[in-house]
């Protein structure tokens, strides 16, 4: 049932940052969020395999603060990799000419 909460909090904060965080129209609706979501809960499960204790408060710090973090790297890494790839292939096009105009 902890699970449960530990990727419904994950995917709450990877709305979070989705929706904070610049980049919003350079990937998916969902992709954020389930980063988040698949990060906390593959933490929560590796530290209950550790031996932590569900009650304590330890485990329910590191799994979410590991998804926050996880989630704000990698919108900002994806948001730079797909507006970098993007000005390429723009400049690429005016280089080249688009295929449709021949």
């Amino acid at each position: 049932m902890e699970l449960l909460f530990v990727a419904l909090f994950g995917a709450i904060i990877g709305l979070g940052a989705r929706y904070f965080l610049p980049g919003r129209s350079t990937q998916g609706s969902v992709l954020v969020p389930a980063i988040a979501t698949v990060t906390a809960s593959a933490v929560w499960v590796a530290l209950t395999w550790l031996g932590w204790n569900w009650a304590g408060g330890w485990i329910w710090w590191v799994s979410l603060g590991t998804a926050a973090a996880a989630s704000v790297v990698l919108n900002i890494t994806i948001s730079r990799r797909r507006i970098h790839a993007d000005q390429r292939m723009l400049q690429r096009l005016a280089k080249t000419g688009s295929p449709d105009t021949a």
